[in-house]
């Protein structure tokens, strides 16, 4: 009852839309008709110039215009009707054209407000009742016949036969009034409606109804058997695919979509996987026969993607797969995408891939990848195919060179089954052992013929990437550099993985000689490919990639033949070859290979600080692996970056300049500690003896920095000396004054009386920071000199303070040890002292920074003798404190005043 209620209100709702529209649809052909009087009768409307009607007042009326242009065509599905491609000798003002176009005739100055009337029929209305419409009706239809054999299956009126035959008449009756309507003359004159073309809605509904016949004639009734079920589905889509020849693409979509069910749809107890396959390359062929000759996009994609999951669920039954067919069908589908659908293409030297190419890509390598990783089929010998398959993508890619997603399809699927033989990500090193295993299992061994596959796809990748990398640099450089990268990045997979799956992994000459090979095929390659540029010897993608290639193969070339000591020495010498390199050819990656190189000497050092590692690192004060393990890199860097800036120059020479002066503070610092902790480099936090030393390197670090950088100007110096200078700032700040401070930590500050720990820590970082502050003054911002002179002038204090306290508690000056009187009031006389000292030291030098430290100072001790001496002295020391400090606040006012009245003298 609710289901025949809302059949009756659409059925009512469709006929008041469609009755609204007559009227309009008369209007639509009378304008239109008018339209065509006035285009084959030649007459132009006149046009009134804007300056004109301004001119007489007009400026409320519009110029009327009625270009052609202006006009816009019906945008439909199917060839442009001959009525439109005529001209006006083809036909005749006075002969009727039959279909819409057959209009009461309109005089030609009524055309432009005609066209301009039509052009706002463009509405809510408009659309439900030009293309909705048609929409439900065709979808009505199609389930009006499947309605009707259901109520006569219910009902019991008619028997299986006759309502199947009844079906099949209505559906043929559709199709063929779909023909009639399309062959009788109709046309679709209003824009924007084409996509409601009543052909193909009817064409559509009519291949539905027959699809649901044939299915419910075998699946439901069994009037037929599986074959001939099978032959008509078949037919009934791939004829509806030929239909959308005339009628459009959704249709030759339904067609696909009901093709691609049909193996689905019909059941059999013993199939046959070839009638299959057959099937699928046959309904793909046509497809793409269909989809070329209309340039359906779309619909080739589909027809890809349908084949794709038809092959992919057939491989999940591993057991029971035919290979034979599985290569057949990849290779149909191969065969279609560059013989059928790109046929017939130009080939396009610019940039640009065709994107339907996309699916056929990923489903045949990703069968591939099954053949080549799936336990069964890898058993069954199954893997020298799959590496075929993947050759075959690589092949078509270069065919057609717009199918560069095969190519990476290809690369992408190569490096996932490579790196299956030995998951990288769960590799665990045991080297003290000299082992390596993967979570605690030794390597697995591959076979031979994993490693005469490996060894074949390799070459494939490098003389296809590289020869195509050359063929396409001059005019396709994106794509040209696709194949660069592929070209080296797979062979240097496979490499990697073979080394770990066959190879000795502490030192493998075999192995290094291969990765040596690579570096000098893909550098050769990189000039190789240089040499086609356009200009030649630019450099650009196509070529890093070749150059960054063969730098990797020689990271991996010395890790292979050398142990870890030498591999991080070799590895930053190496920086230099880069940086040479650039005397001849100006690539802009050679400087980055050198700042590559860079990047892997500091993993290195930061996975293993020793160099060597702890066990065989020697005791022996800086003649040790530490020295050339950090120094060489250092100076190699430093070479490295004088080089290019002789150069090329530009960022890499900037990050070259401060890994040199990185490592060559790590070299000095990593020295220190091992001298200052018998050999020892990553122990327990370093002491204040230690830190002091690397508070000097840093200091004396930035100083050189800044005489480099005024010798050979760098922005890198020049912002590297100052974050050296704040970085020993905070070493002072946080490390002498509060962690390592032996007033909290009460550690011994020696048994000699002047040169000890307080010397070391305090005075010499003083002298240090006041020297670098003099240095800098003029050569850097204020804010960095007056910073410097500041902590100089709080380390002063402290060794100060600090030795006076060593005066009286000696070795061991911990705070919990107390305070004498004595020692009380020398602090406030100590600390007036180095206030005037700063005072004189800020005038004599001009220096504001430590005038205002010498007032800071003065207050700090005003605020001690009147808080903390008078409760805590007695007698004649209570008296001396205050004396003194009135004696030096009155000098101070004296001194002030005779320097302003100076300074007024020679102002007057």
């Amino acid at each position: 009852m609710f289901e025949s209620l809302i059949g009756l209100v659409a059925i009512i709702a469709l006929f008041v839309i469609i009755s609204r529209q007559q009227s309009r649809i008369g209007l639509i052909e009378r304008e239109l008709g008018a339209l065509r009087s006035l285009v084959l009768s030649g007459a132009m409307p006149p046009t009134v110039k804007p300056e004109q009607d301004a001119a007489e007042g007009k400026a409320d009326t519009a110029p009327v215009t009625a270009p052609a242009a202006d006009v816009a065509p019906p945008v439909i599905s199917e060839p442009v009707p001959a009525l439109i491609q005529a001209t006006e000798a083809e036909i005749p003002a006075e002969e009727s054209v039959p279909g819409p176009w057959s209009a009461t005739e309109a005089t030609p100055e009524a055309a432009p407000a005609a066209v301009a009337k039509a052009a706002r029929q463009s509405d809510v209305e408009t659309a439900l009742g030009t293309r909705w419409a048609v929409w439900v009706g065709g979808i009505a239809l199609a389930l009006g016949g499947l309605f009707l054999i259901r109520y006569t299956i219910e009902a019991g009126i008619f028997g299986p036969g006759v309502r199947l035959t009844m079906a099949a008449v209505l559906g043929l009756v559709l199709v063929a009034g779909g023909e009639f309507i399309r062959r009788t003359g109709f046309k679709v004159p209003v824009q924007g409606v084409a996509g409601a073309y009543i052909p193909a809605i009817l064409t559509a509904a009519g291949a539905f109804i027959l699809f649901g016949t044939v299915y419910a004639a075998h699946g439901i009734y069994g009037f037929i058997g599986p074959a001939l079920a099978f032959t008509l589905l078949g037919a009934i889509g791939v004829a509806t695919l030929a239909a959308a020849l005339v009628h459009g693409q959704a249709l030759a979509g339904i067609g696909l979509v009901g093709a691609m069910a049909t193996p689905a749809l019909v059941a059999s107890t013993a199939p046959n996987v070839w009638a299959l396959f057959g099937y699928l390359a046959i309904v793909l062929a046509a497809t793409g026969v269909i989809a070329r000759m209309r340039d359906w996009k779309a619909l080739m994609a589909a027809a890809f993607f349908g084949t794709g999951i038809w092959t992919i669920l057939y491989m999940t039954d591993a057991p029971g797969a035919n290979l034979s067919a599985i290569l057949f069908i990849d290779a149909v589908t191969l065969a279609v995408l560059a013989f059928v659908w790109l046929g017939s293409r130009g080939e396009i030297a610019k940039d640009g891939f065709d994107w339907p190419s996309i699916v056929p890509g990923a489903f045949v390598a990703f069968s591939a990848l099954g053949l080549s990783v799936d336990s069964t089929f890898v058993a069954a010998g199954y893997a020298l195919p799959g590496a075929l398959v993947l050759v075959a993508l690589v092949a078509t890619a270069l065919y057609r060179p717009r199918t560069v997603p095969l190519l990476h399809a290809a690369g992408l699927v190569t490096v996932m089954i490579h790196l299956g033989i030995i998951p990288p990500t769960t590799i665990g090193s045991d080297l003290s052992q000299g082992n390596l295993g993967f979570d605690g299992l030794p390597v697995a061994t591959g076979n031979a013929l994993t490693l005469r596959i490996g060894i074949g796809l390799g070459l494939v990748f490098i003389a296809a990437g590289l020869w195509a990398a050359r063929r396409f640099v001059a005019s396709a450089r994106i794509r040209a550099a696709c194949w660069a990268a592929w070209g080296v990045v797979a062979p240097l997979v496979i490499l990697l993985a073979l080394w770990f799956t066959y190879g000795n992994l502490d030192r493998d000459f075999v192995y290094a000689a291969v990765a040596a090979l690579l570096v000098v095929v893909f550098a050769a390659g990189g000039e190789w490919i240089a040499r086609a540029e356009e200009p030649p010897l630019k450099g650009g993608m196509a070529v890093s990639f070749a150059l960054g290639g063969a730098a990797v193969a020689g990271l991996l070339m010395l890790h292979m033949a050398f142990d870890s000591g030498w591999t991080t020495i070799l590895l930053g010498a190496a920086a230099i070859v880069p940086a040479l390199a650039t005397r001849w050819r100006s690539y802009p990656v050679l400087g980055w290979i050198s700042v590559a190189a860079v990047i892997a000497v500091l993993g290195r050092v930061v996975f293993d600080p020793t160099i060597v590692g702890a066990d065989f690192l020697s005791t022996t004060p800086v003649f040790n692996w530490v020295l050339p393990g950090y120094g060489v890199p250092a100076l190699a860097f430093g070479f490295a970056a004088w080089q290019l800036a002789r150069t090329t120059s530009g960022r890499p020479r900037l990050a070259m300049e401060a890994a040199a002066a990185l490592f060559a503070l790590l070299t000095l610092a990593m020295l220190v500690r091992h001298a200052m902790h018998g050999g020892v480099i990553n122990s327990d936090a370093p002491t204040l003896a230690e830190q002091a030393i690397y508070t000097l390197i840093a200091i004396g670090a930035g100083a050189m920095l800044i005489a480099v950088d005024r010798r050979s100007p760098s922005s890198v110096l020049r912002y590297g000396s100052m974050a050296v200078g704040v970085v020993s700032v905070a070493f002072v700040v946080i490390q002498h004054f509060l962690v390592l401070n032996p007033l909290f930590t009460d550690e011994s500050t020696g048994r000699i009386p002047v040169f000890n720990l307080l010397f070391l820590a305090y005075l010499l970082p003083a002298v240090a920071a006041a020297g670098l502050a003099l240095y800098s003054r003029g050569k850097r911002p204020k804010w960095y000199s007056a910073m410097l002179a500041l902590v100089a002038a709080l380390l002063a204090f402290a060794y100060a303070t600090l030795s006076v306290r060593r005066v009286f508690k000696g070795e061991f000056i911990g705070l919990w040890s107390g305070l004498g009187q004595l020692e009380t009031y020398t602090y406030s006389a100590l600390w007036l002292a180095i206030g005037v000292a700063l005072l004189t030291a800020g005038v004599w030098l001009k220096s504001q920074v430590l005038r205002i430290a010498s007032a800071a100072l003065i207050a700090i001790a005003v605020l001690k003798v009147f808080l903390f001496d008078m409760s805590e002295l007695e007698g004649v020391l209570r008296a001396l404190s205050f004396i003194g400090l009135g004696a030096v606040l009155i000098g101070i006012g004296l001194f002030y005043q005779r320097l302003l009245t100076r300074a007024a003298k020679e102002k007057g």
